[in-house]
């Protein structure tokens, strides 16, 4: 902010506290440490990572199948999704 648009005295600190801090709060009002938000950059790596091997499970379980289990598979999911579709379209009257 330009000194001109400052609603207190230009003697006066922007903030009243000794360590301001860097202004972020969490939902309960309490200042974050960069420690927190690391931790939670950390946790957000490791859910994809372990998203990432699960899939890639997943996928290598899904090729070794028959062709006709693969068939069932395909089946099922188109199903399940046309009913969610369905679902959906009736809830919003679409």
């Amino acid at each position: 902010m330009s000194e001109g648009f400052r609603t207190t005295p230009s003697d006066q600190p922007w903030s009243s506290s000794s360590n301001p801090g860097n202004g972020y709060q969490n939902a309960f009002g309490e200042k974050r440490s960069d420690d927190d938000d690391a931790g939670e950059a950390g946790k957000v790596v490791l859910a994809g990572i372990l998203g990432g091997l699960l899939s890639a499970a997943g996928y290598l379980i899904y090729r070794r199948l028959p062709d006709e289990q693969r068939e069932r598979l395909h089946t099922q999911v188109r199903t399940m999704v046309q009913e969610r579709i369905t679902d959906l379209r009736r809830n919003f009257n679409i």
